[in-house]
């Protein structure tokens, strides 16, 4: 028995990177998968081909998730197309990162809009569905900085720390209807993006990790996968650290 058989699920941000990586894994663990882009298309529907070549139902969506309206049509379309809602992933996130004294007012509205008011957003889309249902799970991608802060991102940082303060309140609202609400904090993930970074650099960030590597997307997704299946029927409130002892 596949640990999300017949499931479905949202996913925000998923034509790329993490989301990308937990949309496959949710398919293969048989999950029927629906998720968000904003303006990468090709890489988009290639993704949609691929998850439905698993043999669940998957679709591919244009949606700002940091737009209320957006995300309240989008989960009607999503609900009208797949019939519920049984797994949320708040994964849709920017960076534009910079020192304070560089940082601009746009630099700092934009990231706080798409990172966490998309999470207010989408949550408060599904919330009526999942109370319907008496049943849901809704996981939250923040960050380890969003727990320890770091120098250049207090953008970033705000936001996935406001995550964190959403999910523990939520998940206090909703658990009398058996709704979770965890988060994620990834620390040193290797993705697309850490490959054009300058090798040097990177191997001192894995020498100062206590796993002396960094994360895969399989790392972070499998995480995802255990809060959004059964096997985490008595988690809620919680932030998981995919790390690597990063923080410990």
């Amino acid at each position: 028995m596949k640990l999300l058989e017949g499931k479905n699920t949202i996913i925000t941000g998923a034509s790329r990177g993490i989301g990308s990586g937990i949309a496959k894994v949710f398919a293969e663990q048989g999950a029927n998968v629906a998720f968000t882009y904003s303006s990468s298309e090709g890489p988009a529907l290639e993704l949609q081909k691929e998850l439905q070549g698993m043999g669940v139902k998957a679709r591919a969506y244009k949606s700002n998730a940091a737009s209320f309206e957006e995300s309240e049509k989008l989960v009607a379309q999503v609900l009208e197309d797949f019939g519920s809602i049984d797994v949320l992933v708040n994964n849709a996130g920017i960076t534009k990162d910079n020192l304070l004294i560089r940082m601009g007012e746009k630099d700092f509205d934009s990231v706080i809009e798409v990172n966490l008011k998309s999470v207010f957003n989408m949550t408060k889309a599904v919330q009526r569905t999942m109370l319907k249902q008496r049943n849901g799970s809704i996981i939250n991608m923040s960050s380890v900085v969003g727990v320890k802060g770091n120098a250049g991102q207090a953008n970033y940082a705000a936001s996935k720390a406001g995550m964190i303060g959403f999910t523990k309140s939520i998940a206090l609202e909703l658990g009398s209807r058996n709704i979770r609400c965890n988060a994620i904090a990834p620390g040193f993930i290797e993705t697309e993006m850490t490959e054009k970074l300058d090798e040097k650099t990177v191997q001192g960030w894995r020498d100062a990790i206590p796993l002396k590597r960094g994360g895969s997307l399989e790392d972070v997704a499998n995480a995802c996968l255990f809060l959004a299946s059964d096997m985490s029927a008595y988690v809620t409130g919680q932030v998981l650290n995919v790390d690597g002892g990063m923080l410990t």
